[in-house]
């Protein structure tokens, strides 16, 4: 049978008024015409859908069972074109990272899977903690600790990193293979609260004496001043390699710390499909520069 949706559509508003006068005012039609239409209607159907009065309109036995019906029907053909505006348009997924971290090979994997779709990705600050928040980005891969609070997110760990203990090339371990924490006891370490990395407190060199300890607003390229010129060492994430060319700085792998965590934050009621492929290729493909074999050498 084919009916229709426009005079389905005009049965349901004539059925809402109780009145064809009313209805036609609502649809914006002469009230003759909608007659028509409801009678084309009722002829598609083969069956007397109001009883006219007067007084008004009311339903026919056969109106009142088809009214649940037509309305579930456009509902139904509303709900599928929605469905399909949404699939005609490109999907997009902005990835967000912070630094030290590298998602090159995570992001073209995911191109490679979803053709159709545009693939993103942005770099952040690490004080940005309002990205997720304000939709700049679908998803965020850095690392614990997080900077912002995590209600409403959904964070999805994806592989742990060991550590490297960052020093000036003329520190005493700096040609070592490997350090332990017992090798550092001389050094007054303290983590970052919003970032895996520790700092220790700058101390005097010669008779050159302590700088104050590296500010929050201090720049990267400002600490690692400090690493360089020995007034203090750090301690990085093994893939965090920004340091690693600079010749005046040495990396050196810490054997008994805890690793730090990568983890991949998105909305936790965001719907993106995309989202759900990015979680499987991150976990494959490791979102850092560490994801090859680790090869921080000692300068000699």
């Amino acid at each position: 049978m084919d009916i229709d949706l426009r005079l389905v559509r005009y049965f349901t508003v004539v059925a809402e008024y109780g009145n064809f006068g009313r209805a036609a005012t609502r649809l914006h039609l002469a009230q003759p015409s909608l007659s028509r239409q409801i009678q084309r209607l009722e002829a598609q159907l083969g069956v007397r859908l109001f009883d006219r009065s007067p007084q008004g309109s009311s339903l026919t036995d056969a109106g009142q069972a088809f009214l649940p019906r037509a309305r579930i029907l456009l509902q139904e053909v509303e709900q599928a074109a929605r469905t399909a505006r949404a699939a005609a348009q490109p999907r997009t997924v902005t990835i967000g990272y912070t630094e030290g971290l590298v998602i090159t090979a995570c992001a073209q994997e995911l191109r490679r899977r979803h053709p159709e779709g545009r693939v993103r990705t942005r770099h952040l600050d690490w004080r940005d903690t309002r990205a997720l928040a304000e939709r700049r980005v679908d998803a965020l891969v850095t690392y614990r600790p997080l900077p912002f609070p995590t209600d409403g997110l959904r964070v999805t760990k994806l592989h742990e990193e060991s550590r490297v203990l960052v020093t000036s090339a003329n520190h005493h371990l700096a040609n070592e293979k490997a350090v332990s924490r017992q090798a550092l006891s001389d050094e007054e370490l303290v983590a970052c609260v919003s970032t895996p990395v520790v700092w220790s407190t700058p101390k005097p060199v010669g008779d050159r004496p302590a700088p104050p300890p590296p500010a929050r607003d201090d720049s990267f390229e400002d600490k690692l001043e400090l690493i360089a010129t020995g007034h203090c060492v750090a301690i990085f994430p093994a893939g965090d390699r920004r340091a690693a060319v600079r010749e005046d700085i040495a990396l050196v792998p810490v054997i008994d710390i805890d690793p730090c965590e990568v983890v991949l934050v998105t909305r936790a009621d965001d719907p993106n499909p995309l989202l759900g492929s990015l979680e499987d290729v991150a976990r494959t493909f490791r979102v850092s520069a560490d994801a090859a074999p680790l090869k921080i050498q000692a300068r000699r």
